[in-house]
């Protein structure tokens, strides 16, 4: 097993005994990474049941994922940083716990804003969990191995994904909702000591803790999220939503400020001297902002407009979930020779051609087979989107820096997710509503276009990656 390999006097790490296999540190760090993986779609899924049955607003809908979102996005960072400090591995189980706890507590939620709060304890659960299983992984296998790992990761994502929507449904139609959220207590615990015994301790940077930059990065992280969410419905021009994001970008500015004078960065703007590390980053944003705000509003279709019930809704949506599953793990062992560019250009290219392909046909009374071409069209995207592009990102990055690289990253994917909803919610809301299955479809359209026109943005910009990364030493 290689460890973080040290660059310089700030980065040490420990000595590890050698895993057991491959396969036991692929779930030991996949397993966790799927739970949240998992949550997430489910959630997005049950929406609809929860809204009646907790007389939920559309606004608490947005919220119901929004709070994680923000939780996630604004101690992303901090979580890379303090695993850094304190140990991946120890920083990766506090989160596992957390996780599975907050878990419970949204079951046990009985009005919108408990499991609200609930949600964002998640978020911080999930925030330590998803950029750190991806840094001990890349720490745990050998570099000719790395890319492989790394598409049988994405895959493990990818099931995730796939099987968010129809455990949802299955679970809403045969129990009840509080059931999406039980299911993560028992993997939770049996992860914390399968992943205590196999994977090792590895540190990064050991300097002193960058509290500033702690502070500048999640409040102001917080500030533009929380102003997004809230764009949406209280106008953008509404005092406190143009408080919150001049606010933000006032605390970013003076993060980046900050971080370039300080010998111990919460986050080293280094990283994005590399141009590949720079444009994933910005790719990673726009994929978050078109595909994930297109999905919130897709989710909600078949049962809103179609009046199917949960599982039902969740089967039809399997052509799309499960082709990352398959198409990661390919795109994984393939990066190396065909080259990350030429996988991520095609992957957001396909997706935005797939949803601008469900925004055409989409009406009340289209039926699944319409459907079933662009679906898959945006799963194959997702899964040539998912792989290579950790790959960059993790290359792009010194051994000491790749749990902060692989934070940001997560990130900036976040915060694509919320304005992500909030921007596209706000189209939805111009055009349509829920007060009927053509209304609902009046909104839809336009919000699918926008995020295809998005997410073809972010193919355009992946043509600026270089033709070959070179791993970063």
């Amino acid at each position: 097993m290689t460890t973080t390999l040290d660059s310089g006097s700030s980065a040490t790490a420990a000595r590890p005994r050698a895993p057991r296999s491959l396969a036991a540190v692929l779930l030991a760090v996949g397993i966790p990474m799927f739970m949240v993986t998992l949550d997430n779609l489910v959630v997005t899924n049950a929406l609809p049941v929860i809204k009646q049955e907790l007389d939920a607003s559309l606004a608490d809908l947005q919220w119901f994922v929004n709070a994680y979102t923000l939780s996630f996005a604004s101690l992303l960072l901090t979580a890379s940083a303090l695993g850094d400090r304190i140990g991946r591995k120890r920083m990766f189980l506090i989160g596992i716990a957390v996780f599975t706890a907050a878990s419970a507590a949204c079951a046990l939620a009985t009005e919108p804003w408990m499991l609200i709060t609930a949600r964002a304890v998640q978020g911080f659960g999930g925030a330590a969990v998803m950029p750190l299983s991806l840094t001990l992984l890349s720490a745990a296998v050998p570099e000719k191995m790395r890319s492989a790992a790394i598409g049988i990761w994405g895959g493990l994502s990818g099931l995730g994904v796939a099987l968010g929507p129809v455990i949802g449904g299955a679970v809403v139609n045969g129990l009840n909702w509080q059931w999406i959220f039980w299911l993560n207590v028992p993997i939770g615990i049996l992860a914390l000591p399968f992943v205590a015994r196999v994977l090792s301790e590895s540190y990064g940077g050991t300097g002193r803790f960058d509290l500033p930059g702690l502070v500048l990065g999640s409040t102001g992280v917080l500030a533009v999220v929380w102003g997004i969410v809230h764009g949406a419905d209280d106008g953008w021009t509404a005092g406190r939503v143009l408080v919150a994001l001049i606010a933000g970008v006032v605390l970013l500015a003076g993060l980046i400020a900050w971080e370039l004078r300080t010998p111990h960065p919460l986050l080293p703007l280094r990283l994005f001297r590399s141009r590949a590390f720079g444009i994933a980053n910005i790719t990673t944003f726009t994929f978050g902002v078109g595909v994930f705000g297109s999905i919130f509003l897709l989710a909600q279709y078949f049962q809103v407009v179609q009046h199917l019930d949960p599982l039902q809704s969740g089967i039809r949506t399997l052509p799309w979930t499960l082709a990352p599953m398959v198409v990661a793990p390919i795109a994984g062992l393939v990066v190396d020779r065909v080259g990350a560019r030429t996988l991520i250009v095609a992957g957001q290219a396909l997706q935005a051609i797939a949803l601008g392909w469900i925004a055409a046909v989409v009406t009340v009374h289209t039926t699944f087979g319409a459907f079933v071409g662009p679906f898959v069209l945006a799963g194959i995207g997702m899964g040539l989107t998912f792989a290579p592009g950790a790959t960059v990102i993790m290359s792009s990055a010194a051994p000491q820096d790749q749990a902060v690289a692989s934070g940001t990253s997560n990130t900036l994917r976040e915060v694509g997710v919320a304005l992500g909803i909030a921007v596209l919610a706000s189209v939805f809301a111009s055009y349509g509503s829920y007060l009927g299955g053509e209304q609902y479809v009046d909104g839809l359209r336009p919000a699918v276009t926008v995020g295809a026109v998005i997410v073809a943005v972010g193919a355009v910009l992946a043509l600026l990656l270089p033709r070959r990364i070179v791993a970063a030493q």
